[in-house]
């Protein structure tokens, strides 16, 4: 399922928000999630289902991605907001609270009665202790239903936890690597967590460039403003994107032929790097063509 579409920027946008959901047509976000849950209030939930899947079936979002966070299914909610956003159209769903394989199963199921599609995107929140226990098991699921992503929960996580959301994020450090590194075994999209201290510019970018490192896809994001620093930290960087093409020349260089190691820019590089060179450009090339229109 390697997928090189951009989502890089993932912008929570709240469902009951009519100005937020025209606003977020002018936003150079890749994904927006469009939420149902969390951002609005019991007595709001109907009418924001209502708001988000209109907004959806008018169009409008250029090439962003368009994802609906729904409420669980064992909420009143819940299957409602399911069915209303199949038939809505966005390309999938963001389910909160996933504990277990078999909780991406019922997902599934409910998504195929509700007539999704097989390329219908099941996004799910990693936000609980069992999750966390669980990963494996959760992500090994890519391969038999739609689950295509990872979303870090971070805020309930460190609820669940009763842990202290620092700088640093040290009592979360394990449970982000176990679930990259879930991710990447089942070929699963990794995005990280939120950042919650709105004012706090460059504290945001230390973060994102902390998630980068460990390997995730992008981030969640509460507030426009940290769309186009949070696009900048996840895309490759020019000179990156200069020597992967040095790579990639290398390799396929006649007088390489046969070869697994050569010597790029003074740098040793194997079979390995010229794989990781060729997703690199190739998400370069996406970003640029999503900027494009």
């Amino acid at each position: 399922m390697t997928d090189t579409r951009p989502r890089r920027s993932c912008l929570y946008m709240p469902g009951a928000n009519e100005r937020a959901l025209e606003k977020a047509k002018t936003l150079p976000a890749d994904t927006l999630l469009l939420d149902l849950e969390d951002a609005v209030a019991p007595d709001a939930k109907v009418e924001a289902r209502e708001r988000v899947c209109a907004a959806v079936k008018a169009g409008g979002y250029g090439k962003r991605e368009l994802i609906i966070r729904v409420n669980g299914l064992d909420t009143e909610c819940g299957a409602d907001d399911l069915k209303a956003a199949v038939a809505a159209g966005p390309n999938g769903i963001l389910a909160p609270k996933v504990s277990s394989a078999t909780d991406i199963a019922a997902l599934n199921d409910a998504l195929t009665d509700a007539g999704a599609s097989d390329d219908f995107a099941l996004w799910v929140m990693i936000e609980t202790p069992m999750a966390i226990l669980n990963l494996k098991n959760i992500a090994a699921c890519a391969s038999s239903t739609r689950l295509t992503t990872f979303v870090m929960g971070t805020n309930d996580l460190a609820k669940e936890m009763r842990a202290e959301m620092t700088s640093d994020r040290l009592a979360f450090q394990t449970h982000l690597s176990m679930s990259v590194t879930a991710a990447r075994a089942f070929d699963v999209i990794a995005i990280d967590g939120v950042y919650n201290d709105i004012k706090n510019a460059e504290g945001f970018v230390v973060e994102a460039e902390q998630g980068r490192a460990m390997g995730f896809d992008g981030k969640t994001l509460i507030h426009p403003s940290q769309v186009e620093p949070c696009n900048t930290v996840f895309a490759p960087t020019e000179d990156t994107i200069a020597h992967s093409k040095d790579v990639i020349a290398a390799f396929a260089d006649p007088e390489n032929a046969g070869k697994g190691v050569l010597k790029v820019n003074g740098k040793m590089t194997e079979l390995l790097h010229l794989a990781e060179a060729r997703r690199l450009v190739a998400m370069d090339e996406a970003i640029k063509a999503l900027a494009e229109g």
